[in-house]
């Protein structure tokens, strides 16, 4: 009988890698630090009806994999009519032998065998088969949301929260204590996007409401935000999360950022120099909202969105429209960190970069920001988005390893919507022990299982645990 497509050694290539995945990364615990899972769903504790709501609904990645193969958006990114999951699905199944070579393959089956023990390869022919085997699963009680996270051993997750959030669903499930932190993430981009009225102006207000205060200076907009930042606090919160395309650190004065907001208030977008000065003012100014609470911040830089006008009217955003952008990131990140750091204002940080031309240039920047008593503190994300592949892992580690400390690192976290995305951290950790087995087998590194073994530990979870430290106090 052939071997399945996805056995016990998939992406371990020596036997170094495989004892170090079976005995020390396979069944690490996870820590979800960064993921844009919905709240209300896991307080809803929700089933899915069938495998494309679970698979296809919100899922840009696959999105794209289907355009490309010429289907049309109402079996993409439209949620289509009552009874159409099934065509939706049979698009998916048609799209996935075409994706060889493209990590939705591999995450495809991984997911298939991980949750519904399924080893049949999806394809037109299969599809009807697969289709009726999971959704036969899906009515199951270990297949709702949070038995879904609960199987996949994951201890902690962050989702992704604006400062205008109620957080209502963060609050009811901390007094649930079901065996999961779900914690809340800062996410203020909204702050920064003064370079549209029409998307700043309405947040604003929703800001005032959040925080009960008047938003009419730039002074009363940081005193909100601080509010809704004590607020997120209180919930738990203990990570930001700011999606640039860039870092701002222009010189400006505060009677110009004043100025600016006025005009803000007013209904007028900004645009030249004067939109630089007021993201470099409320950037600055947010992160050291992060440092006076002790959180960690991501930045995460490098995408350029919503590339295709038209389909953006039609869809919306995050609907699989974005591209790395080529953004100049070196002199105003160093800016930035050095003007925090001036203040003792420079939070334990992840930068995560869109644009792998960057590998080599972002650790070889925090290194020069790292301090004293914090281990770690500076971190250089793992790769992300477009760079969450093979090649992408490898030569975001491959940069660590060499221009800082791959032994601190905070490791994987999904970035992902869906609750049937964990498998990617057997993924990033088959492809961890392949890296560091095959250089223990090469002679490369030492052949030390008690040494090299408790470094894939700390990776797979626990730097991220003590680095963290959600939950506590």
């Amino acid at each position: 009988m052939p071997q399945p497509f996805i056995h016990d050694n998939f992406l371990l290539f020596t036997p170094s890698a495989e004892r170090l995945y079976h005995d020390y990364a396979k069944d690490m615990p996870i820590c979800d630090f960064h993921s844009h899972l919905p709240p209300g769903q896991i307080v809803n504790d929700i089933k899915f009806k069938n495998l494309t709501q679970a698979w296809l609904y919100g899922d840009h990645y696959k999105w794209r994999a289907m355009r490309a193969c010429g289907f049309p958006e109402n079996l993409c990114s439209g949620v289509p009519e009552a009874g159409d999951d099934f065509a939706r699905f049979e698009a998916w199944a048609a799209t996935v032998p075409q994706t060889i070579a493209n990590p939705l393959y591999h995450w495809t089956h991984l997911e298939l065998k991980r949750y519904f023990a399924i080893d049949t390869l999806l394809s037109p022919a299969t599809a009807k088969e697969i289709y009726e085997a999971v959704n036969a699963q899906l009515v199951k009680p270990d297949f709702s949301a949070r038995a879904l996270v609960k199987r996949s051993r994951v201890r902690n997750l962050c989702t992704t929260d604006d400062p205008t959030d109620d957080l209502a669903g963060h609050l009811q499930l901390a007094k649930e204590n079901w065996g999961v932190g779900v914690f809340p993430c800062w996410r203020p981009d909204k702050a920064l996007a003064a370079h549209n009225a029409k998307v700043i102006g309405p947040w604003l207000d929703k800001l005032e409401a959040a925080s009960g205060k008047t938003v009419s200076t730039y002074q009363e907009l940081l005193d909100a935000l601080w509010a809704r930042h004590q607020f997120f606090h209180d919930a738990g919160c203990r990570l930001s999360d700011y999606g640039i395309e860039r870092p701002y650190a222009a010189s400006y004065v505060s009677s110009r950022v004043e100025a600016a907001f006025k005009k803000i208030r007013a209904g007028i977008s900004l645009a030249g120099d004067e939109l630089e000065e007021y993201r470099s003012a409320i950037l600055h100014d947010l992160l050291v909202m992060d440092a006076k609470q002790g959180w960690t911040q991501q930045l995460h830089f490098g995408a350029k969105r919503n590339n295709n006008s038209r389909a953006f009217a039609l869809s919306g955003p995050d609907t699989g429209y974005d591209c790395m952008g080529e953004f100049p990131i070196a002199d105003a990140l160093v800016a930035l960190f050095d003007r925090l750091e001036e203040k003792g204002s420079l939070a334990k940080t992840i930068v995560y970069i869109l644009n792998p031309k960057d590998n080599e240039m972002i650790p070889s920047i925090l290194g020069s920001f790292s301090d004293n008593h914090t281990p770690g503190k500076m971190q250089f994300g793992t790769a992300w988005w477009y760079n969450d592949q093979k090649d992408g892992m490898l030569r975001q580690m491959t940069a660590l390893a060499n221009i800082g400390l791959l032994s601190r690192f905070v490791g994987m976290q999904t970035d992902s919507r869906s609750f049937l995305s964990y498998p990617r951290h057997e993924y990033f950790r088959r492809i961890l022990c392949q890296k560091l087995g095959g250089e223990m087998d090469s002679g490369e590194i030492p052949k030390d299982f008690d040494l090299i073994g408790k470094m894939v530990r700390d990776i797979c979870y626990d730097n991220a645990a003590d680095f963290f430290k959600l939950g506590e106090k």
